[in-house]
């Protein structure tokens, strides 16, 4: 078994829609552990995607290569930037539709029948009707602002594949720079131990009993921190004897099964 601490350092403003409420987008200063597989090229999507959930596919073929990645915590207190945003047209004509903000190019009109619109060109009369967009037009955003640090760890039962010194994160491909360096540990056994980290709780083993944490309710699953557990764990050779429970993997069948 390996143990690599990684270190992340965010050179963007950096947006996950962790939570919406109305229309203000907030960002939690966590990053979670399957959108850091994709963002170091562990696990990789494709291209085009028509809306399909492949974790059980990508992550699991991570569980059977021995690799597991921890969540990123941010590192002292984080830094936030708050933005306005306004998507309205700046065309001289628009309408508020049904989920869609209706404009209309030269040459064309606008009719509208019921909640639906449709355009028609001038010279032909052909109907065309305006699909529904389902995306924000105002509203505030919250995100993680530049400078912040996050940590996570990775655990390898073989040799990883080389890291990228650079990755993009969150909705927008934010760069972010990482350092990673191995640290040596040795296993314990252990009752009502306070683990640091930040830990998803479906994929721990179900020997691990959790007593008392901090829940954060995010998708695609909870993150748990502030944990006080029993278990086998790792002990970190750092100056805080950082400890991580034993034999973590990607838990996506308890997700799948879930929805």
């Amino acid at each position: 078994m390996q143990i690599f601490r990684c270190e992340l350092t965010l050179l963007e403003n950096t947006f996950f829609s962790s939570r919406e409420v109305g229309n203000f987008y907030q960002t939690e200063p966590v990053i979670g552990n399957y959108a850091l597989c994709y963002a170091l090229g562990l696990a990789v999507s494709a291209y085009h995607n028509q809306g399909e959930i492949h974790y059980a596919e990508h992550l699991g073929a991570l569980n059977q290569a021995g690799i597991y990645l921890t969540p990123a915590q941010i590192i002292g207190a984080p830094r936030f930037k708050l933005e306005q945003f306004n998507a309205m047209p700046d065309s001289y004509w628009y309408a508020m539709g049904n989920n869609a903000l209706i404009t209309k190019p030269d040459g064309w009109d606008t009719d509208q029948n019921g909640s639906s619109w449709y355009l028609v060109e001038r010279s032909t009369g052909t109907r065309k009707k305006i699909g529904t967009s389902n995306r924000p037009q105002i509203g505030r955003i919250k995100m993680l602002g530049i400078g912040n640090r996050a940590c996570f760890y990775l655990l390898s039962a073989n040799p990883v594949p080389r890291l990228p010194s650079y990755i993009r994160l969150g909705k927008w491909n934010s760069k972010a720079s990482l350092k990673v360096e191995p640290v040596s540990f040795t296993s314990i056994e252990g009752a009502q131990k306070k683990v640091e980290p930040l830990l998803n709780p479906v994929d721990l083993l179900a020997v691990t009993q959790l007593h008392t944490f901090d829940l954060i309710s995010i998708h695609p699953a909870p993150l748990v921190r502030n944990v006080v557990a029993t278990g086998s764990f790792y002990q970190l050779g750092d100056q805080a004897k950082t400890l991580l429970p034993t034999n973590m993997h990607f838990g996506v069948e308890e997700i799948h099964r879930g929805r």
